[in-house]
């Protein structure tokens, strides 16, 4: 009878610890973001990336950093940017643990612009990735993103223009085993976004709004902060 008792409040206690793994979700999380995009003079090679802070609340409790940067190269006469670069991320638990994940990544990507009318700056972005997570094995996904910025006052993302930006991501893990008889799902996650930004300075912008990402397990808010830099 104690053993019964015993098993079944270690059950218990499983169940209750896994129901607080996942994040809160009504609480507004935030990312705060800086993106730079620099092309050598007289070359086709450039480089680009990016530094994020994630947070499961506007201020504190960390959900990710993401360090990332990548060498570019824009073919001659052809209005398409490749991407072969490489990620460090920082994983943390939604909560109180102080518990984190390290993540290195290499990946390959294609990013091209397209435009509708004078004012519809779409541009679409393909992203393969080669993870390796702490604890599990070899995993790769596929991102396919679709940006559309609209200028209000202008025609382009130039200095003193207000501007509406909306995208939408979707992820696809490339296989479900991730090792130690563990499985994922192939759908990883959707993030879609509705925000506003600023021209600075002709070569600087600062964006803000909302996104939404929603995975297998759970859907969440996050306010979203970000300088966009090209020198």
């Amino acid at each position: 009878m104690k053993k019964l008792v015993f098993s079944l409040f270690l059950s218990a206690l499983s169940v209750a610890s896994f129901a607080q793994s996942g994040p809160d979700e009504d609480q507004l999380g935030a990312w705060y973001m800086y993106f730079y995009n620099k092309s050598f003079k007289n070359s086709q090679f450039g480089i680009q990336g990016d530094m994020q802070l994630r947070l499961w609340s506007p201020v504190s409790d960390l959900e990710q950093l993401l360090l990332r940067s990548g060498l570019t190269y824009t073919p001659k006469n052809a209005d398409i940017l490749f991407t072969l670069g490489y990620a460090n991320i920082t994983t943390g638990a939604f909560g109180e643990s102080d518990v984190t994940v390290m993540e290195n990544r290499v990946y390959q990507e294609a990013l091209f612009p397209s435009k509708v009318g004078s004012r519809f700056l779409f541009t679409h972005r393909i992203r393969y990735e080669q993870r390796w997570v702490e604890s599990q094995d070899l995993r790769t996904r596929y991102r396919y993103n679709l940006f559309l910025n609209i200028p209000l006052n202008g025609f382009a993302l130039e200095k003193g223009i207000v501007y509406l930006a909306l995208y939408n991501e979707i992820f696809i893990n490339g296989q479900r085993d991730i090792g130690g008889g563990r499985t994922v799902e192939l759908f990883d996650r959707n993030r879609l976004y509705l925000g506003g930004g600023y021209g600075l300075l002709s070569n600087l912008r600062v964006q803000s709004g909302w996104m939404l990402q929603t995975t297998d397990a759970w859907s969440k808010g996050q306010l979203q902060v970000s300088l966009h830099h090209k020198f």
